[in-house]
């Protein structure tokens, strides 16, 4: 290499480049027959140009990968290198094929140790992800393989994996993240120094879309609204509705996927009697549920949203829960109540708890929802991302400010540990004519897990404290997905599960 910085660019190969691919591919397989012929260099550059990726350093060429697309369901399982490139040098390229497949990655030995190979093996994933293809594979040989007669395939695969023993091309795959799918016997017979072996490997694109119509596609950027409540005195419950209206109305004009309102925020129907006490109150409120719930699923139809009713308190069988539901715009209603009860609603409210955690599949994502106090106990939402769930919402209600902080920072560790998005709804003002009611904190929030893709802090987008207003954010799940793939920690793929695990009793 020559001695001045070099300028290294990448860009597709043409078939007027086939002498110094010839050039290169003859140097670094010298023991493997050397290049291939330009007939089958020039099909793979006629029928997939944009699988055929060179390295230049100004105009020399220093590194090439190439590749096909295959059928995933055919070449995921066991095959021979003949059957990707048979003995006339004829390559097997589908372009139906719903997976990419490596043939050859090659670089200059005078470049080794630039990490140009990882270049070209990103620049694979991205046309994997352009393609909308299932998955990479390949058939990697274990040139060291050799070197360990004491050691079996598997064994020598497993030490590679843990790093006691070093592989040029296996080592290589494992860091770029391939997996072993299997082993490949007889894969390429005349490869003495893998004694015929090769490891199949993959690697996932977690953004593949099934081809669906577009109508089915699951969508990617979702936008959540959240009303920061002010608690107000009303004169009667239909003033109540003209409000929940208004504020649906208003973000439904955001085209917002879901609304979120927050807990107890119809607690000013308990202002309409005279309250003797407590339990008589929040009894009265909850006549007012159903009727609530159905006027709210109504509205969530006619306006195109999912709301999140907050919480109300519900009556069934002489026992009170407080309860969310969830509005689907299609019309369905699902329901989450809340599993943990503060002291306070037990003594003077005497609420229970429900018994039952449930994920939500709406047409913008996997949801979960988890009222206030709930958000403290990090067992529901770890069952929750079990599950796969991209959004938590936590509807809350706060007195105070350190009560505020406990659910705020309790929701941001959840959206870390979890690796989802969580937004939270509070209420804010004062409702004196209320017991226990009179005052609220709230400073509404979307938070997101803390890495590269997503914001420094981790807040995507926060309210102006225990102020009226609205609160949008909009969610990339695509994200997520790359998180739980590629991120710099990976809090779900590195459980120890043969250490430890979570069950749920019934």
């Amino acid at each position: 290499m020559a001695s001045q910085q070099p300028l290294l660019s990448i860009s597709n190969l043409h078939i007027d480049q086939y002498d110094q691919i010839k050039r290169l591919m003859d140097k670094v397989y010298a023991d493997l027959g050397g290049a291939w012929p330009m007939h089958t260099i020039k099909y793979l550059i006629t029928e997939f140009e944009e699988g055929q990726i060179g390295i230049w350093d100004g105009d020399q060429l220093v590194g090439i990968a190439l590749s096909i697309q295959v059928t995933y369901q055919r070449f995921s399982n066991p095959h021979t290198y003949e059957d990707i490139v048979d003995t006339n040098n004829i390559v097997n390229h589908d372009p139906n094929g719903d997976a990419l497949y490596g043939l050859d990655v090659v670089i200059s030995g005078d470049y080794r140790g630039m990490r140009l190979g990882r270049r070209l093996y990103d620049a694979r994933k991205e046309l994997c992800r352009q393609y909308n293809l299932r998955a990479i594979l390949a058939g990697g040989r274990i040139p060291n393989f050799y070197k360990y007669p004491d050691l079996n395939p598997a064994q020598y695969i497993e030490q590679v994996d843990q790093k006691q023993i070093y592989d040029p091309i296996l080592s290589f795959q494992l860091a770029n993240d391939f997996q072993v799918k299997r082993l490949l016997k007889k894969y390429l017979p005349e490869d003495e120094q893998s004694e015929g072996y090769a490891t199949l490997l993959e690697w996932n694109n977690i953004l593949f879309e099934p081809d669906d119509r577009v109508i089915e596609v699951s969508k990617n950027i979702v936008r959540v609204g959240a009303v920061q409540w002010q608690m107000r005195a009303i004169e009667s419950a239909e003033e109540m509705m003209k409000q929940i209206e208004y504020f649906v109305d208003t973000v439904s004009d955001y085209q917002s996927d879901f609304i979120l309102f927050p807990e107890f925020f119809n607690a000013p129907l308990m202002g309409l009697i005279e309250q003797k006490n407590q339990t008589e109150a929040i009894r009265y409120l909850a006549e007012y549920t159903p009727k609530i719930k159905d006027q709210i699923a109504r509205l969530a139809v006619e306006y195109n949203a999912n709301i999140i009713t907050g919480s109300m308190p519900l009556e069934e069988d002489g026992i009170i829960y407080n309860v969310s539901y969830l509005c689907h715009r299609s019309g369905e209603i699902d329901e989450q109540r809340k599993i943990h009860i503060t002291p306070h609603e037990k003594t003077d409210w005497v609420i229970q708890g429900g018994d039952k955690v449930s994920v939500f599949q709406t047409d913008a994502g996997k949801i979960g929802i988890l009222i206030c106090y709930d958000v403290e106990f990090p067992e529901l939402s770890r069952f929750m991302a079990e599950q796969n769930i991209e959004i938590l919402f936590v509807p809350f209600w706060t007195d105070t400010k350190n009560s505020y902080l406990r659910v705020r920072y309790c929701a941001q560790a959840r959206a870390i540990e979890n690796e989802c998005y969580v937004v939270i709804a509070g209420s804010v003002g004062n409702l004196p004519q209320v017991e226990s009611l009179d005052v609220q904190y709230s400073q509404s929030a979307v938070f997101t897990p803390s890495d590269l893709y997503f914001p420094q802090d981790a807040v995507l987008a926060e309210a102006t404290p225990n102020t009226e207003m609205l609160l949008f954010a909009d969610l990339d799940l695509s994200k997520l997905k790359i998180l739980h793939s590629e991120g710099s920690v990976r809090n779900l793929k590195d459980r120890r599960t043969d250490l430890y695990e979570l069950k749920l009793k019934n």
